[in-house]
């Protein structure tokens, strides 16, 4: 569905951009036209008393597959830093892109005629030999791109380079020092438009889940959220991965008809690109007077104050429903920090008002991945394991020889916490 407006009808009052509460339409040429911004909340249809704005029931014809190609990462800073789930952004791409490339050179080798072999130049990720068919299927090719917005990044565009991208898309501008989702979004959608990749990543951070949603709909594309996992079919579709329903299932989503299939990702999720020689290029890209664009306001930056995040811990010390009382958290507390590592809950324990949600571990808290994570009372349920089972090393304390935590630990005891974690703490 869609808004438009009947120029016959309209007579130029302007009273539907007054009526709109997302700015969506603007004058042009003596009439009202309605931007990218638009949320079809039919306001406008309500006060336009000449009838000339009217919903339709728009049909879309499928994209072009073969005009949108490669990966585009958005690159996240963290203040002056490129934000860490940029990285695993990028891991994840190039692992995407070769499978693309493998998928590719494998039907090539299946089209081409024993006579008319291909050479390895021909086997690049998108493009196709002599002999291959028309039909030939195509893949994510293009290769791994970002777009990285911010004032003063030239360092953070070159850390990228690092990390084994083809070229950096970097707007620097003062005005971009601070985040301002309308203006990122401008500058993200310009991006996307140069550069028309067939899939674009961004971090589900805090950034990434305001920025996402805005820059998709503005392209009329669709978006998953969240996703812990990401595959890439032999058609060039991707196949976004995300818990559904509490976490009781995990969907597997795909945007077949729609370019560019857009994804916001988990941190901690994914593995992260290794260093290599750079061989990229940096691209200054212009930054216009609608970038710079803004409803948003800085009046002052504070920094909030130092606080430990288990996702970023090396150890991680977790308490479930086996423990009794609250008090008994301590014990978890106490261990941990013998470890130097951070203490964690699993959602139980939230709900019961016994420890702040952000030491919660499972999909509705955090995605964790330390060296070491030892389980005391955990069950294992899938809520849980599922944002933590890539954890290097799983150690599992359990009464029951047969919970579910005991199937993707390392290590497992059978035994009581009480029992088990006084003799840690005194050795």
């Amino acid at each position: 569905m869609a808004i438009t407006i009947n120029n016959k009808k309209c007579d130029g009052c302007g009273k539907c951009i007054k009526s709109c509460p997302f700015s969506a339409i603007e004058m042009k040429a003596g009439y009202p036209e309605i931007n990218e911004a638009c949320r079809v909340c039919g306001i406008c249809i309500r006060d336009c008393e000449q009838g000339a704005v009217v919903l339709i029931d728009e049909k879309r014809e499928s994209a072009d597959k073969s005009a949108w190609s490669g990966i585009l990462v958005f690159g996240e800073m963290n203040g002056d830093k490129l934000h860490p789930v940029v990285r695993e952004l990028i891991g994840k791409a190039l692992e995407l892109a070769d499978s693309g490339r493998q998928d590719s050179a494998s039907r090539t080798a299946r089209s081409v005629s024993d006579e008319a072999a291909p050479t390895n130049e021909e086997l690049k990720l998108g493009t196709q030999a002599r002999s291959v068919s028309d039909e030939a299927a195509p893949t994510v090719s293009g290769g791994v791109s970002t777009v990285l917005v911010g004032s003063g990044i030239e360092s953070a565009a070159q850390e990228l380079l690092g990390f084994g991208v083809d070229k950096v898309y970097m707007y620097d501008d003062e005005a971009f020092r601070c985040f301002k989702a309308d203006s990122f979004a401008a500058v993200l959608a310009d991006a996307i438009n140069h550069v028309r990749p067939a899939v674009v990543l961004v971090g589900a951070t805090s950034i990434g889940r305001s920025l996402a949603p805005r820059v998709s709909t503005k392209l009329r594309t669709g978006l998953t959220a969240d996703c812990t996992a990401l595959e890439l079919t032999e058609e060039g579709d991707l196949v976004q991965i995300r818990p559904a329903f509490g976490g009781n299932i995990m969907a597997k989503i795909i945007t077949p008809n729609s370019r560019p299939q857009f994804a916001t990702v988990r941190y901690k999720v994914m593995d992260e690109a290794p260093n290599v020689k750079p061989h990229g290029d940096i691209l200054a890209m212009n930054v216009t007077d609608a970038m710079l664009k803004s409803g948003i306001e800085h009046v002052s930056v504070e920094s909030k104050p130092p606080s430990e995040n288990i996702s970023e811990a090396d150890v991680l010390v977790v308490g479930g429903k086996g423990l009794k009382a609250k008090e008994d958290l301590e014990i978890i507390k106490a261990l941990a920090e013998k470890l130097n590592g951070q203490y964690a809950v699993t959602r139980p324990l939230v709900e019961a008002g016994w420890a702040p949600q952000n030491r919660q571990i499972g999909l509705s808290g955090r995605t964790v991945k330390p060296k070491l994570l030892i389980t005391f009372g955990v069950s294992g349920a899938v809520q849980f394991t599922a944002a933590m089972r890539d954890s290097e090393c799983i150690f599992a304390v359990n009464r029951d020889a047969g919970a579910p935590i005991m199937d993707i630990a390392h290590y497992g005891l059978v035994g009581d916490l009480y029992e088990i974690i006084p003799g840690l703490l005194e050795t």
